[in-house]
């Protein structure tokens, strides 16, 4: 039976695509009266193609992946995160959503209705028939709760209040607010953990193998991740819930399994002989040509002379030297700017990193600083991290770079296509690498943030949920604010807004989502979680 699964398995281009027609479940597997010779339901369930061809539909969706996804990606990651966090810059103008788009914070209909629905459409639907075809106990339906807690937390931190806890009863259906929705996280959380930690003592067989594309069934490295997204989740809150997170924090920590510490722990969609994508960002830097480095990132690894930079950028074709292009500009010359600033250095066939090790360590030196937990120094655990990104990254020099309190981010920015010189000054921030025991907690929480943020690269979503959470590091500004007055002249954006397809499909719960924001639907709306900056 197992084998004749197996050989079932090809449904990457053809069941995906046919829209997972199935719909047989396997719960009717306990009714079974099975030989203790033959296959038991535990096994079965575990090489399911049904089941596991959702699980990996979920992967793809987080970080949508697959055959002419390129557009959709760079409406659901880079035309949000990426460009908010300053990572990138968008170098071409879109002829449908005008010179002033939402790299100017005039938010384009089209692209913050993307990246809702299709977290809807490629996480939580595929989850629910996950849910519908297990147990409660399965570890199936729990290593699948952990990516649709990952999936969607990045949603929930893009809009606020979201339909979450109710999703699958009806058509239209009700939103939960922000709170709810992290509470609802940290439960699922649990259960997950204590699911797959119960399976992972009894035996150290991969569960889903053949489906996973992140950890190849191996339950340690999901518990592992879940805890590391547990601690993530729970330092988000700790501005404005700290008992709640100071709670979930240390079951994190506490975890017997642990959390992610290495970078074979890593969190990563892997590229195999049998489940190939094209990287999306290699798609929009290199074959679409439509995004180059930033004028923050430009900054920050330049001034810090961070060997980082040659591992995330390429050297322009102009002068073979590297170039960021300002966030907000209205008139791009997508052929200058093309030739006269950085490109992504990543490739067509690279896999794509879900989470990193060094986050968890810098997650740790924050709540060692604030919450007094953990069993190192802030120090310790502030140079573990940036250690760690380096070998993530593939740079060397991680000692000496740590040793360095000369270096700062650069105070001006040189536009490479006229040489003008900006005074960015006021708006980065003006840390050394090296840590300093002597100033504030503040100041130390600063340069926590600002390594972090460099470290997170490329995924702009989590750097634009800590920028907004803690206010550090600081970044070159936009050019161009043409948000209306729905975000303040030198302020960070705060949100999408919510998706005009709700308004107009499920509009009475959408208005009643409104109320429950922290005031109007608006790009300058601050989440439930943003109190501190």
């Amino acid at each position: 039976m197992k084998h004749i699964l197996k050989c079932m398995k090809v449904f990457n281009g053809v069941l995906l695509a046919g829209g997972l027609l199935f719909t047989a479940c396997t719960d009717h597997y306990e009714s079974w009266n099975i030989n203790p010779n033959e296959v038991t339901p535990e096994q079965m369930e575990r090489d399911n193609l049904l089941t596991g061809a959702y699980f990996t539909q979920m992967e793809r969706g987080v970080f949508v992946v697959g055959k002419d996804k390129g557009g959709l990606f760079e409406e659901t990651q880079m035309l949000t995160g990426d460009i908010f966090a300053s990572y990138c810059a968008p170098i071409k103008t879109w002829n449908y959503a005008g010179e002033q788009d939402n790299d100017c914070y005039k938010l384009y209909p089209q692209w913050y209705n993307s990246p809702f629905s299709t977290a809807y459409t490629e996480v939580m639907q595929p989850w629910r028939k996950v849910v519908d075809c297990t147990s409660g106990t399965s570890p199936a339906r729990a290593m699948a709760t952990i990516v649709k807690v990952f999936g969607m937390s990045r949603i929930t931190d893009k809009y606020g209040p979201i339909p979450y806890s109710k999703f699958g009863t009806g058509i239209q259906v009700a939103y939960d607010s922000q709170k709810d929705v992290y509470y609802r996280f940290f439960e699922e959380l649990e259960n997950a953990i204590e699911v797959l930690t119960s399976y992972n003592s009894r035996t150290s067989e991969p569960y889903l193998e053949d489906y996973d594309y992140i950890y190849n069934g191996n339950v340690g490295n999901w518990i592992k991740f879940a805890n590391s997204l547990r601690l993530r989740l729970a330092m988000r809150i700790s501005y404005v819930d700290q008992t709640k997170a100071e709670t979930e924090a240390k079951a994190a920590i506490d975890h017997t399994i642990g959390l992610m510490t290495s970078v074979s722990d890593n969190a990563v969609l892997k590229q195999s002989v049998s489940f190939s994508f094209i990287n999306e960002w290699w798609e929009a830097y290199e074959s679409f040509n439509d995004f180059r480095m930033s004028a923050t990132m430009d900054c920050y690894l330049k001034g810090l002379q961070d060997p980082r930079l040659s591992s995330y950028f390429k050297v322009a074709k102009k002068d073979g030297e590297y170039h960021g292009v300002r966030n907000g500009q209205t008139s791009r010359s997508q052929g200058t700017l093309s030739e006269a600033a950085s490109s992504m250095n990543v490739g067509q066939a690279t896999s794509i990193l879900w989470m990193d090790a060094a986050e968890t360590y810098f997650l740790l030196a924050e709540a060692k600083l604030r919450l007094n937990l953990g069993d190192k120094t802030v120090k310790e655990y502030y140079e573990e991290g940036v250690k760690t990104s380096f070998s993530s990254k593939g740079a060397l020099g991680a000692e000496s770079y740590l040793d360095n309190d000369v270096n700062v981010p650069s105070t001006s920015f040189i536009d490479p296509t006229n040489g003008r010189n900006t005074d960015v000054s006021r708006m980065v921030s003006n840390l050394t690498v090296k840590w300093d025991e002597s100033v504030s907690d503040d100041k130390k929480l600063e340069r926590i943030m600002v390594q972090k943020w460099i470290a997170l690269f490329p995924d702009g979503q989590e750097a634009w949920s800590e920028m907004r959470r803690t206010g550090y590091p600081g970044i070159v500004t936009i050019s161009t604010n043409a948000s209306g007055g729905e975000v303040a002249t030198g302020e960070l954006i705060s949100r999408l807004k919510f998706p005009t397809k709700e308004y107009s499909d499920n509009g009475e719960n959408t208005q009643a989502a409104v109320s429950l924001l922290n005031g109007t639907d608006i790009a300058g709306t601050r989440l439930w979680w943003d109190v501190k900056r």
